[in-house]
């Protein structure tokens, strides 16, 4: 049984492994209320995006299904995405809805994509291809899909292992891309390893989460037209063709996926690090001292996402043959983010 309500508070300079970027605001961090699940028996869901009536739309990973979950936790398949070819760190990742439209990140046959459809009632349709030849692997395929406050659809791509795609302005791979919904994409950033949590502040800053290599994973402020660093640098450096991470951890504490933003706070959820981590940000988007939550409680913790009442719903991922399953497992947990 995993340990219960343990919450660590870590200095930024204590919790990540020689050059750890140190907070550059004093800003407090209220911590969360007590987490209540919502929903279980799921397997690896990787993205959750909410419809204005409250509730979810999730997908699963490893079984290409999509979800419709409610509040009171009732579970229904909307669809099985066919073309969607799970694998390693691949399959059925991204998710964002916007009106009727339900957009997707899926491993294919020959590479990721992005896919849109058409929610009528309980059902998808219409698929229409954004964005195709993103390159796919057995690791770091990003996957993260998400609407900003400019009305733009962002999605995150990785260089499946293959470094130089991330400094290859002819390639997708290793990315920020930005796109509308009738599919006219630009490359927003690049120099990034896997990024998989997009998240913008109330003044419209965005956010990425991103993970490193053998030392350090970044909380990076992203903007239009820079380049991030990977595989030059692995977190921060003086070479200032390249922007910093405003955090880094080592990869031990985190390994960030799945990110949002709410209450003053950045949101993100470790992999290997088996928490919650909550970076408060001050007036100017500065960070202050992460603070870890429920460390080890829930195992891997994937997909954050902010419902239309303000609470944060959290996804596990202890079925993706990384982590140990617990009774239930993949769980939907839902957490105020103020006790």
């Amino acid at each position: 049984m995993r340990k219960l309500w343990l919450i660590i508070l870590i200095a930024l300079s204590g919790c990540a492994a020689g050059g750890a970027v140190t907070p550059t605001a004093s800003v407090p961090a209220p911590p969360p209320g007590r987490p209540k699940v919502i929903a279980t028996g799921l397997s690896v869901p990787w993205g959750i995006a909410f419809l204005p009536g409250g509730d979810a739309l999730v997908t699963e990973r490893d079984s290409a299904r999509v979800l419709r979950v409610t509040p009171q936790g009732k579970i229904t398949e909307l669809a099985k995405i066919s073309e969607a070819r799970p694998g390693g760190e691949g399959g059925l990742m991204g998710i964002a809805v916007k009106d009727d439209n339900v957009v997707l990140y899926y491993t294919a046959m020959e590479d990721n994509r992005i896919v849109r459809y058409r929610l009528t009632g309980d059902a998808l349709s219409e698929p229409k291809v954004l964005v195709q030849g993103i390159p796919r692997g057995g690791i770091h395929n990003g996957g993260r899909l998400a609407f900003g406050p400019d009305g733009f659809l962002y999605a995150s791509t990785g260089e499946v292992g293959d470094r130089p795609l991330a400094q290859d302005p002819k390639s997708l791979g290793g990315k920020i891309l930005r796109m509308s919904l009738d599919g006219a994409a630009k490359v927003f950033t690049l120099g990034h390893r896997n990024v998989q949590g997009l998240a913008w502040d109330e003044k419209g800053r965005m956010y990425a989460s991103e993970f490193g290599a053998n030392s350090l994973d970044e909380i990076n402020q992203i903007v239009e037209g820079r380049n991030y660093g990977w595989p030059e640098i692995e977190g921060k450096g003086d070479d200032t063709a390249f922007t910093n991470p405003i955090v880094t951890w080592g990869t031990g504490d985190a390994s960030p996926s799945g990110m949002a933003y709410t209450a003053g706070s950045l949101w993100v959820a470790a992999l290997r690090g088996t928490r919650l981590w909550q970076v408060p940000l001050d007036a100017e988007g500065r960070p202050g001292k992460p603070v870890a939550h429920f460390d080890g409680t829930y195992g891997r913790l994937r997909a954050v996402a902010v419902a239309p009442d303000g609470t944060l719903w959290v996804g596990t991922s202890n079925h993706d043959g990384r982590g140990s399953p617990d009774d239930g497992d993949d769980k939907i947990l839902s957490i105020s983010p103020r006790l």
